[in-house]
């Protein structure tokens, strides 16, 4: 019974203590201020287009530098890019429907096998032709006006809640990006 009553006493003294509270002590030190009229840097994810044409003059590669295509956008060396291409669009009432594909993408043609293909540093992304034939043998149909989105996703997200990331409508929707708020580069 003295251990009992003398645990009730701890406690009750333990519970007094742990709830009384001193003065408020001084204010800590101002943080750094952002620049005005600046704008911030972005870390949840970006999306951009860019169109432009394959041609001998540019090596049959189109290139975006993030800071140059997207002011204030900062991408970090474990952030995934992916690359999609408009592969066609279908005729609907309300407008037409795009069809995006993830690169790498391989069309078999007459004269050989044509893959559009990308690759990413942190600062940058190249989308570039490769093939088995000289690529001057190409129509306009497959070099000129080719619409890219590229998707700048955050390292800590793109593995979060199995992201499909071939559907670029899912990973639109993970960034929480709409159609109307993507801007598009012209690298022509």
């Amino acid at each position: 019974m003295k251990n009992l009553g003398r645990l009730f006493t701890v406690l009750i003294a333990f519970i007094s203590l742990s709830s009384c509270e001193g003065p408020t002590g001084p204010p800590g030190p101002p943080g750094f201020d952002g620049l005005d009229g600046q704008d911030g840097v972005s870390l949840i994810g970006t999306v951009y287009d860019i169109v432009g044409d394959f041609n001998s003059i540019n090596n049959y590669a189109l290139f975006s530098r993030f800071a140059d295509d997207v002011p204030g956008l900062e991408v970090f060396e474990t952030d995934v890019v992916l690359v999609y291409i408009l592969w066609d669009q279908i005729d609907d009432p309300t407008g037409p429907i795009d069809i995006w594909r993830l690169l790498p993408q391989t069309r078999l043609l007459q004269q050989g096998i044509l893959q559009y293909n990308y690759d990413f540093t942190f600062e940058d992304v190249s989308i570039f032709l490769e093939s088995d034939f000289n690529l001057g043998s190409l129509g306009p149909g497959d070099t000129n006006n080719q619409v890219f989105r590229i998707a700048i996703l955050p390292a800590d997200g793109a593995g979060k809640r199995n992201l499909d990331t071939s559907n670029i409508q899912e990973v639109m929707e993970y960034l929480q990006v709409t159609e109307a708020n993507i801007p598009r580069v012209d690298k022509n």
